[in-house]
């Protein structure tokens, strides 16, 4: 029960993360002109407007979000530490799959955010949870 209790934790604490870091990224670094981020269709639309500056938050996002996410499911996880926290790493994977089918963004950014930004920090976040409890 308390592995469970701690993927939801997770779940819940590296979303949050990853939303506060794309609000910030949207105060710090403003869309294009004209381009309501908002707007599923007006992005989706508008995603040729974007340079790179532009993808550095979600990125960040992604990655901060998964790696609070698996820490906290390792921390919380009674057994199967390492299974809670490379779950949070496929939950946020399989969203970041989604985003890259839905949103056209640049194969450089989908490729970079896919493979660094989910099972790695993944494994990073189970791995400071570990080293942290010491």
């Amino acid at each position: 029960m308390k592995t469970i209790l701690g993927v939801i934790a997770g779940i819940f604490f590296g979303s949050l993360v990853n939303m506060a870091l794309v609000t910030l990224g949207g105060e710090l670094v403003q869309p294009p002109k004209g381009v309501d981020v908002t707007d599923m269709e007006s992005l989706a639309s508008s995603m040729h407007l974007f340079e790179p500056q532009h993808y550095l938050f979600p990125f960040l996002a992604h990655a901060f979000g998964t790696l609070v996410g698996a820490f906290v499911a390792g921390k919380i996880a009674a057994t199967g530490f390492y299974r809670a926290s490379l779950f949070i790493g496929l939950f946020f994977l399989l969203g970041g799959i989604a985003s890259s089918v839905i949103l056209p963004a640049p194969a450089w950014f989908i490729t970079l955010d896919l493979v660094l930004a989910y099972i790695p920090m993944s494994w990073l976040g189970f791995w400071l949870s570990k080293k942290l409890t010491k």
